[in-house]
């Protein structure tokens, strides 16, 4: 692939043939990396003056709430304080870091090994699990950037997407390298997700099982991310600023760190902490609570409406890597139609969003791309 190295702002930049060439290769980020590379594309740089990769005014000094599970089955006393740390946790952040979760440690280091065993192995053998098909045709699908033709700037990380639950795979619809420990990891996953979906039901009031009740652990999808070291990180971005488009997120990431989410309108690095993982919830679950949108505010789970922070995230590039990270979506495909909780409605607190369908929501985000903008805007009443 030949790859442009003049301004985009110049009539000779043809960008939509630069982002064919790349899909083209089918070798996404890696390849440019494996090929040695020591500029980064034009189709790559984050347009300018803004720099989505500053560290000005970064809280490098905070630390992202830490909750420590374990107990919380057998002590009722212990439960219930671990589900104030949980509503202050959304409160002030909007995320929070989980250990002693029930996950072994060891099958969190064979998960991120897996995710650098596919992104790793022959070219060759990985292009065959490379699409942009989205009719759910492949339970297994490889790309670099699901928004490479919609997004304004290409991202520097490559990524797989895996329908897990209700449908689970079978051994042969998953590449080797991962195969075994991504069926048994999806097994702990569900697991976990339930029993956080049972304390946030606690921790906005409701009964227990209630947002599992109304489908928000049925659906189970798992994307690995793959980011290549960077020559040049300053000029990109791994992920940029936005919201994630399902119920609830949880996030196993390596030692490399890059992770940041704004708090207090200040980007703050999240320290990886061994054995632990990330959890913030996402749109979907912000409709059905029905909160007030400000500032692009998601994933916070609390019934007051004038407490809330923005919890957006974003991952930059770094020089050093490959840096790999493993999200799971808790998705839907039960639940009809997503609308606001009616038991958290009130004459004070009247539904803020429409209904709308998991598909409806999910369509218009892939349409949309990441771009920095809430897709809830779409949804609000």
């Amino acid at each position: 692939m030949a790859l442009v190295s003049m301004s985009p702002c110049t009539p000779e930049y043809d960008r939509k043939a630069e982002l064919t060439a790349f899909d083209e290769t089918k070798t996404g980020v890696k390849g440019l990396v494996d090929a040695g590379i020591t500029e980064v594309p034009w189709m790559f740089h984050l347009p300018s003056p803004e720099n989505l990769n500053s560290n000005q005014h970064s809280h490098s000094e905070l630390s992202l709430p830490t909750i420590d599970l374990e107990g919380i089955n057998e002590d009722p006393i212990r439960r219930k304080e671990v589900i104030e740390k949980v509503r202050d946790a959304f409160e002030t952040w909007g995320f929070f870091q989980i250990v002693n979760h029930g996950i072994p440690d060891s099958m969190l280091e064979e998960m991120k090994k897996g995710v650098l065993g596919f992104f790793e192995q022959d070219s060759e053998v990985k292009k065959q699990w490379y699409t942009r098909d989205r009719s759910g045709k492949h339970k297994f699908v490889h790309h670099s950037n699901f928004d490479l033709f919609t997004a304004a700037v290409t991202n520097w990380r490559d990524s797989f997407f895996c329908t897990m639950a209700p449908d689970t795979p079978q051994p042969d619809e998953l590449p080797s390298p991962c195969r075994d420990i991504l069926l048994e990891y999806s097994r702990q996953v569900i697991r976990l997700g339930s029993c956080l979906l049972t304390l946030m039901s606690e921790a906005l009031g409701l009964n227990p099982n209630h947002l599992l009740d109304i489908g928000c652990g049925d659906g189970l999808a798992v994307l690995g991310h793959y980011y290549p070291p960077c020559p040049q990180p300053e000029l990109t971005i791994g992920t940029p600023d936005h919201t994630d488009n399902d119920f609830i997120t949880i996030l196993l990431q390596d030692h490399v760190g890059g992770f940041k989410i704004l708090y207090q309108n200040q980007w703050t690095d999240v320290h990886p902490i061994q054995g632990a993982l990330v959890v913030n919830a996402g749109d979907l679950l912000q409709a059905c609570i029905s909160l007030y949108l400000k500032l692009n505010i998601v994933a916070i789970l609390l019934v007051t409406n004038d407490k809330f922070v923005s919890s957006r995230h974003k991952v930059v590039a770094n020089k050093v890597g490959p840096r790999v990270s493993v999200a799971s979506f808790f998705m839907s495909e039960t639940l009809q139609v997503i609308e606001p909780i009616k038991e958290l409605l009130s004459k004070d607190n009247p539904a803020k969003y429409r209904g709308t369908t998991a598909k409806e929501y999910v369509d218009y985000y892939r349409a949309k791309g990441i771009d920095g903008t809430s897709p809830l805007l779409h949804f609000k009443i």
